[in-house]
C-alpha cells in the first residue's frame, strides 16, 4: 500500500522508518544536523511549498535513504496509515 504525502507525492507503505513532528524534533540539535546533512546529500524532497508540518523518513530497496519534508501533521498522515490498514 501507498501513503499519499501531498502534491502527488506518494511513498510505499514499507519504506516508511519513521514520521516525526518538525516542531517537537527539531529541538534537538542532533535531529537539524540530519536534516542538514541529508539536504546536503540531495536526500530531500520538499512535497509543498507551503509551511512545513513534518518529515518522513524512508528506504526505499536500494537502502538509499529519502526525507520528505511535508505540509500535513504527523496525525494526519497516521490517519492515512491507519485507513490502509483497514483496507488490507
Amino acid at each position: 500500500m501507498f501513503l499519499h504525502l501531498g502534491n502527488a507525492t506518494v511513498v510505499h507503505q514499507d519504506d516508511i522508518i519513521g514520521i516525526f513532528d518538525l516542531d517537537n524534533t527539531t529541538v534537538s540539535k542532533a535531529t537539524r544536523d540530519y536534516l542538514a546533512k541529508a539536504e546536503k546529500a540531495g536526500r530531500v524532497v520538499n512535497v509543498s511549498a507551503e509551511l512545513p508540518k513534518s518529515f518522513i523518513v524512508c528506504e526505499n530497496e536500494k537502502k538509499e535513504i529519502t526525507v520528505y519534508i511535508c505540509q500535513l501533521s504527523t496525525a494526519t498522515l497516521l490517519k492515512r496509515i491507519d485507513s490502509l490498514v483497514d483496507i488490507k
